[in-house]
């Protein structure tokens, strides 16, 4: 099963949910970063919540999530687009605890809870949309359904989950879940809804048994309604194109100076880890077009 994410409702059209299987863009995330498991499944809850949120977009509309909770894996960064794309790195990717006391990965820990997590939406208007909420568990799935409560004021539930291989690291499985409750949703829907999910296995434990997005969402909403499928994939804005275009930026004056004293340059993209190299002969190149 591929990576995708797919948008419903339930309970005669007073929930609006989205699903996803994200275990290929996660582990595509900690290979290309040497992610310790810790660390993955942080980044990797974060990641997936972020691609569920992209799917409320449309069109070019894009968002940024920024996780800091003061812990040792630093911040969290992620972004997501409309069509599926995502893409995500912490500061530190080398953090890894033993498990916690319900035998979980110890997320909390690596990220910390003193802290907020912060949301930009380009919605293609003049000014970006940026709201932010409290970190109140540093698990993330609670840290999400407080964000859309109390930034957005939508009554939501975010489900996500991360089964990382203790041997090699690999990522066995991610996926996750978003609720959300539409104006006017009646208590008993509330109710139902709330004792479903107090019944429903860890998101990680269901996409590693095989489970698929519609699946999950079958186990937690009535008359689900699949509306659309969007296909997940790592994609990263960057290219060389686009550091060649920033090296120009820098000015005539700069580059002679870079070329004298340096005689290359390399610009590290930190989302997708990509190196751009230039050797001299590059840049010379580069400041005839200048």
């Amino acid at each position: 099963m591929s990576d995708y994410m797919i948008r419903a409702t339930g309970f005669n059209g007073h929930v609006r949910a989205f699903a996803a299987r994200t275990t290929d863009i996660v582990e595509e995330m900690r290979r290309r970063h040497d992610m310790w498991n810790t660390a993955t499944a942080a980044a990797g809850r974060t990641l997936t919540t972020t691609l569920m949120m992209g799917a409320m977009l449309k069109g070019n509309e894009s968002l940024s999530v920024k996780v800091k909770g003061g812990g040792p894996i630093g911040q969290i960064v992620a972004e997501s687009n409309a069509h599926g794309e995502g893409v995500a790195y912490v500061t530190n990717p080398h953090v890894h605890f033993e498990l916690n006391e319900k035998g979980k990965l110890d997320v909390a820990r690596a990220v910390g809870t003193n802290g907020f997590v912060y949301v930009t939406k380009d919605l293609g208007l003049k000014e970006p949309y940026q709201g932010s909420s409290p970190i109140v568990s540093g698990e993330l799935g609670e840290d999400f359904t407080y964000y859309f409560v109390v930034s957005e004021q939508t009554p939501s539930a975010v489900g996500v989950g991360v089964l990382v291989n203790p041997e090699d690291r690999s990522v066995l499985a991610a996926g996750g879940f978003i609720l959300q409750l539409l104006p006017a949703t009646p208590e008993d829907v509330v109710a139902a809804i709330e004792e479903r999910l107090s019944q429903l296995p860890q998101v990680s434990r269901m996409i590693g048994e095989g489970l698929s997005p519609e699946e999950i969402l079958t186990r937690v909403l009535d008359e689900p309604k699949f509306l659309s499928r969007t296909e997940i994939q790592f994609r990263c804005s960057c290219s060389e194109q686009k550091v060649t275009r920033a090296l120009i930026s820098m000015g005539q004056e700069e580059m002679e100076s870079m070329i004298e004293e340096q005689g290359e340059a390399e610009v590290h993209c930190h989302f997708c880890n990509e190196r751009y190299y230039f050797d001299k002969s590059a840049l010379e190149d580069i400041k005839r077009d200048m």
